[in-house]
């Protein structure tokens, strides 16, 4: 029997999702996650070290640091084999603007999902 999913927190999704060489050469795709995209704006913009950022998503750091070794390896992968990065998927819930706060400085955030709230799955 599988292990059952986990559900990673995001805070917030990317607002573009598609990117790639602009000079019209195109060796492939490459796929990252949702919560791979959410390790790469946590530690590298946010300044957080992998245990903060294991904090925010709700997940051990042994996994905040495989998600980001892999994201690192996918950006490293497209910008030096001109290939195209799209940003979709995984098992991720996104924050709820409500009551209280994920430790977002840039928003409020609940902790836990609200009554009524289902994870986002693809």
């Amino acid at each position: 029997m599988p292990r059952p999913r986990k559900w990673r927190r995001v805070c917030r999704l990317p607002q573009n999702t598609l990117f790639g060489p602009l000079a019209g050469i195109d060796d492939g795709t490459i796929v990252m996650t949702v919560e791979e995209y959410e390790t790469i704006r946590l530690i590298d913009l946010e300044g957080l070290n992998q245990e903060a950022c294991a904090e925010r998503m709700h997940v051990a750091r042994t996994t905040a640091q495989a998600m980001y070794r892999n994201a690192r390896h996918k950006i490293a992968d497209c910008l030096v084999n001109s290939r195209r990065l799209i940003i979709e998927g995984g098992d991720y819930l996104v924050c709820n603007a409500r009551e209280m706060t994920c430790g977002c400085p840039h928003c409020r955030r609940l902790i836990q999902p609200a009554e009524g709230e289902t994870p986002t799955t693809t």
